[in-house]
């Protein structure tokens, strides 16, 4: 697996290719047959990876919160929902409830989530590769390839799959 703090300058080498390999699968790719390659790779790969070694999803990407997310997360922590919201959140363009620093302030620096247990609906579905309709998703899961070592190694197995070079 890449190292989390090479994965930037390994995945400009293939950027390029990969655009052409997502052009590829629309053109070519069953959906359903992708979502379980896309099933199966990420089973393997998170059943041996440790996230908690690169956190980059925590450390560079807005973290949005929904109402029940606040209502969850603030109960956990103590606190009345819109102090919650107040220490915590802000909106962003899209009017949605975001976390207000980068990198996440509940992430340890052990890697670990202090809020584990009662983490946003994002966090716990990041990097989405296990979720159906990939191929209507490509373009996001390759902007994520950029900075998530097991998104770039699920591209690059799949890559394989499809004989694609």
């Amino acid at each position: 697996m890449i190292e989390p703090d090479k994965i930037k300058k390994i995945y400009q080498k293939t950027a390029a290719k990969n655009d052409k390999f997502r052009i590829f699968l629309k053109n070519n790719a069953d959906s359903d047959e992708l979502d379980s390659y896309f099933l199966r790779i990420h089973n393997e790969l998170f059943s041996e990876y440790d996230c908690c070694k690169c956190n980059n999803c925590c450390i560079l990407y807005d973290i949005r919160v929904d109402e029940n997310d606040i209502e969850t997360i603030s109960a956990y922590l103590g606190l009345a929902k819109n102090d919650f919201v107040e220490q915590y959140l802000t909106v962003n363009d899209e009017d949605e409830y975001i976390m207000k620093e980068k990198p996440c302030r509940f992430l340890e620096s052990d890697g670990k989530c202090r809020i584990q247990g009662v983490k946003p609906a994002v966090c716990k579905d990041f990097p989405y590769t296990d979720k159906p309709y990939r191929l209507y998703n490509m373009l996001g899961l390759l902007s994520f390839a950029e900075d998530c070592p097991i998104v770039f190694e699920i591209i690059e197995r799949l890559k394989l799959i499809y004989n694609y070079d």
